[in-house]
């Protein structure tokens, strides 16, 4: 488990560089899946056995990941610092170097260090039965998470590429039913994760793994930070009233 942590560090630690050198905090976005995948191909390469449940991880990992990361690259590249890396920086101003190395780069270190959990669980795991049940079930609610997120993504980037869209909020699709389907569908994904981490006999802890990216898309850095911008208009108002927040359900009349 320490070398994992030794390993994220350093990972952050070299975005921390290229980032103060270029001067764009926002390229950790494009760091965070591909993150994920490395430190899941570490543990599994680590492991002189690992198990299938270890296996299955470390793929869907690495599906979430690279898509996730060939996304944020695609829509980042060639384009700015991102409006919300931005404004911190006018806001830190002098403390901008250290404020970012701990607030932005680090912090994210630790972030993924937590939600890793049920695959560092799953690698240190030594129970010799292995629950199929969870596993399966694991899989199923991964793939529905999976599906939110590509597709919910895959709809809002086709909208904004129509120009007759431009100025309008995306209703349409999946975000008919969820305000941020792509949110949902990342953290149903690592709930998915959980149970086949306990299906090889995991530790409890790792449902912080879960929990820990469910409260930061909902209350801290996705949902509340997208939103905000967007409180004073008018069209978003009704949205929102009709829409719900996070979890897929019907608009309400």
């Amino acid at each position: 488990m320490l070398e994992t942590g030794i390993l994220i560090f350093v990972y952050f630690f070299a975005f921390f560089i290229v980032a103060t050198a270029i001067k764009n905090n926002s390229i950790v976005d494009i760091g965070w899946g591909i993150g994920f995948v490395i430190t899941a191909w570490f543990l599994q390469l680590r492991s002189s056995e690992p198990s299938l449940p270890q296996m299955v991880i470390t793929l869907l990992t690495t599906v979430w990941g690279l898509r996730l990361f060939y996304h944020i690259l695609k829509r980042n590249v060639r384009k700015g610092e991102d409006f919300r890396y931005a404004k911190w920086r006018k806001e830190w101003g002098r403390w901008l170097v250290p404020r970012a190395f701990f607030q932005v780069f680090m912090l994210q270190g630790v972030f993924m260090y937590i939600i890793s959990l049920s695959a560092i669980l799953t690698s240190t795991s030594r129970a010799g039965r292995i629950i199929l049940p969870l596993i399966f079930a694991g899989i199923l609610i991964w793939i529905v998470g999976f599906f939110f997120e590509s597709v919910g993504d895959y709809q809002l980037r086709k909208f904004k590429k129509n120009p007759a869209n431009k100025g309008r909020l995306m209703t349409e699709g999946l975000w008919r039913y969820t305000r941020h389907p792509n949110y949902f569908g990342e953290a149903t994904m690592w709930w998915g994760m959980l149970l086949i981490s306990l299906g090889a006999g995991a530790s409890y802890v790792a449902v912080l793994s879960p929990l820990t990216i469910t409260f930061l898309l909902l209350f801290v850095s996705g949902v509340p930070m997208l939103e905000k911008p967007m409180m004073e208009r008018e069209d978003f108002q009704a949205y929102a009233r009709h829409t719900s927040k996070f979890f897929p359900w019907f608009p309400k009349k």
